[in-house]
């Protein structure tokens, strides 16, 4: 080998040691960029770059990286990454969700392009993860990239840190990303007078390169503004809780260090730190959490008095958008209302307090109501014109905002994209439209009632085949029937009924098993709703009119979603209604109607019923009330007693006894307020749920 060559070689080290280490988006594009060059070989080489990248890149870190990579897509599920072959993705936004998405679409064997319309990765706030998050990410190789990731018993990490793992490691499979380009709507194909082309991206700027790639799926993944159309959106508010996010500068000091975390509940303070830090500051909260990563980062919640009284908000409004909007807000007070939190939680032992920067080059400190969330009301849809089939799905934030205080959003995230992949590899394997749809909505149903305690525990098998992570799913609870209307054509014909397919899990049922299924359903009910007052299941129409069967099932399984004793069996609008939404937020269950509608009804339809009911009892006939309640409460009594996240905090705060200083630990399930990425001088009035 010739010095020219050796030195190739050579630098082709220094550069891959230079990307894997960029710490901004830009010097990691910079830096792949650099790499290819030097190696002779380009990222447009679909699908051959991956190989070309490994045959030439013969370096120990790098090809410790590919092992990582090539165990996961040895996995059967990407029939050695061909499932997808031939098939085309768009993934609109670089958020974590969407690269985890864009990575399994990869190992499927699909071309992907991802449309980013920022440059930069500048979000500071800090994601707790489940365990088996952090296991998929070890799987990926995150520890190669970030020798830092989950050290020890940490488990969490900043958005941004996240992005630039995944950001690599999509680049190194040869995904297409594309920086600075906005997504502003589909262009549906021309018709007759251009019958060869397919779905393309109204873009802003119009670069040639994605203004004429024309895909078959296309995947929203740029958080609640969600740009993709038709998808409706449900709104769950409570009780008013007002978060403020802070981050401050963390210069990695031997003094720094020193100061201990306050991971979310696990280690919440007891009753009279509080009591403490409102005589000695004003500052009046019910809990706080404190996490060190790139920054030093807080997060509390506030009570709104004390925040008039500090001259944070000025003016007390009912209505909590007006409460909260900028012009309410004194920026200022609300800095020192952060920092003066921030000081006394930490014993006045973090030596600067200086706040981080924001994207926006102002200080990161964020103040929104974290008690409303927005769900998507399905995950899925197909449109087609002039013969032109096209998969839409939604992941991430754009299809369930997580629940703020739980923890639950890059877990859920992670979760959608899976079963996003799953979907679009039916697709591509031929599974009839209507039955592609009817699976992914089934599947949606689980997504916001998991847990760490209620999916499989063997991380290791997990795969994008929901039966792997997902324990007794039943992935037929909807029939291609029942999301028709997911389907819609040019002219907007009735699609015909699909025939059951011989791999359906759900055949067409005849009478007999039909009636049959009704019986044991109808069964089911009167055993749940046994014992409650004003209940008498006969039937599945009219003992459900007043509300109070369907309250008595939500109650057997979580009683602290319902206090049943102060229904009243004549309030039947706002039984139903409460039922409705409970049963949607809890349990990932959509109403068959409003309460209102019930109430006006003479006789509620059976037929409506029967599938309502079969949803519940699907998900919860091999599971008794008391398995089901531990998996959400990990053996705690504690939450039962409680209506909210917030007084649940409270309520175990006021358990715990200790004294200012040492932390106590109270193992309890992880409710990490970690996940809020608005725009942090953006006092949004919705929170990331």
């Amino acid at each position: 080998m010739g010095d020219s060559g050796k030195s190739r070689i050579e630098q082709s080290h220094l550069l891959f040691d230079r990307f894997i280490q960029a710490t901004t988006c830009k010097g990691t594009f910079k830096g792949f960029q650099e790499l290819c060059e030097t190696l002779g070989i380009s990222n447009l080489d679909f699908p051959n770059f991956y190989t070309k990248l490994k045959s030439k890149l013969n370096y120990w870190k790098a090809k410790a990286l590919f092992a990582k990579l090539d165990k996961r897509s040895s996995h059967k599920d990407y029939k050695k990454n061909t499932a997808c072959a031939n098939t085309k993705c768009l993934v609109i936004g670089a958020g974590p969700c969407g690269l985890r998405t864009a990575i399994e679409l990869m190992f499927l064997g699909a071309k992907v392009i991802i449309v980013e319309k920022r440059d930069t990765f500048s979000r500071n706030n800090v994601l707790h993860l489940w365990p088996y998050t952090i296991q998929d990410l070890r799987n990926l190789g995150a520890k190669k990239i970030y020798g830092k990731f989950c050290a020890g018993a940490i488990d969490h990490i900043s958005i941004r840190q996240l992005q630039l793992v995944l950001l690599k490691i999509a680049l190194i499979l040869g995904t297409e990303i594309h920086l600075n380009v906005e997504f502003r709507g589909l262009l549906p194909p021309r018709g007759q007078k251009n019958p060869h082309l397919g779905w393309r991206a109204d873009i802003n700027p119009p670069i040639n390169k994605v203004a004429h790639f024309e895909f078959e799926v296309v995947i929203g993944a740029d958080g609640r503004r969600n740009t993709l159309e038709g998808f409706k959106r449900k709104e769950f508010r409570g009780k008013l809780a007002i978060a403020i996010t802070a981050n401050f500068i963390n210069r990695h000091t031997r003094e720094e260090a020193q100061v201990e975390e306050i991971s979310g509940v696990a280690f919440i303070f007891n009753q009279k730190f509080f009591q403490d830090l409102r005589e000695a500051t004003g500052v009046d909260l019910e809990n706080i959490v404190y996490y060190k990563d790139d920054t030093h980062y807080f997060v509390m919640t506030a009570k709104k008095q004390s925040l008039l009284v500090k001259g944070v908000i000025l003016e007390d409004y009912a209505d909590t958008e007006k409460l909260l909007s900028r012009n309410n807000v004194n920026q200022e007070a609300l800095l020192n209302y952060a920092r003066e939190a921030a000081d006394f939680s930490t014993n006045h032992m973090l030596p600067q307090l200086d706040f981080a920067m924001n994207h926006y080059g102002q200080p990161d400190v964020a103040m929104f109501d974290f008690t409303c969330m927005y769900a998507s009301e399905n995950a899925s849809l197909i449109r087609e014109e002039s013969g032109k089939r096209l998969l839409v799905a939604l992941v991430g934030d754009s299809l369930l905002e997580p629940f703020w205080p739980m923890g639950t959003g890059i877990a859920r995230g992670f979760l959608a994209a899976f079963d996003a992949a799953w979907m679009v590899r039916s697709w591509a394997q031929g599974t009839p439209p209507l039955n592609v749809l009817a699976e992914r909505e089934s599947i949606y149903r689980l997504l916001p009632q998991t847990t760490p305690q209620n999916i499989s525990k063997d991380f290791n098998l997990y795969s994008i085949d929901p039966v792997t992570r997902y324990p007794k799913v039943n992935i037929h609870v909807l029939d291609p029937n029942q999301v028709r209307r997911l389907y819609t054509t040019g002219d907007q014909k009735i699609l015909p009924t699909p025939e059951p397919t011989a791999s359906s899990r759900s055949p067409r049922m005849k009478q007999s098993d039909s009636l049959a299924r009704s019986s044991k359903l109808l069964a089911w009910c009167q055993k749940q709703t046994q014992g409650y007052r004003n209940v008498s299941v006969v039937d599945l129409t009219t003992s459900w009119k007043s509300g109070l069967a369907l309250c008595a099932i939500i109650h057997r399984y979580r009683p602290d979603l319902i206090d049943f004793q102060q229904l009243n069996e004549k309030n039947v609008e706002s039984n139903n209604q409460l039922a409705f939404d409970i049963a949607e937020r809890e349990f990932g269950i959509c109403p068959i109607m409003t309460g209102k509608e019930m109430a006006s009804v003479g006789e509620p339809d059976k037929l409506s019923m029967v599938m309502y009911l079969l949803q519940f009892y699907e998900m919860l006939k091999d599971t008794t009330p008391e398995e089901y309640l531990l998996g959400f409460h990990d053996k705690s009594n504690l939450a039962a007693a409680t209506k909210s996240p917030i007084s649940f905090l409270t309520r175990l705060g006021q358990n715990i006894t200790r004294k200012r200083g040492p932390k106590v630990t109270v193992r309890h399930e992880p409710v990490r307020p970690a996940e809020k990425q608005n725009d942090p001088l953006i006092p949004p009035t919705l929170c990331k749920g």
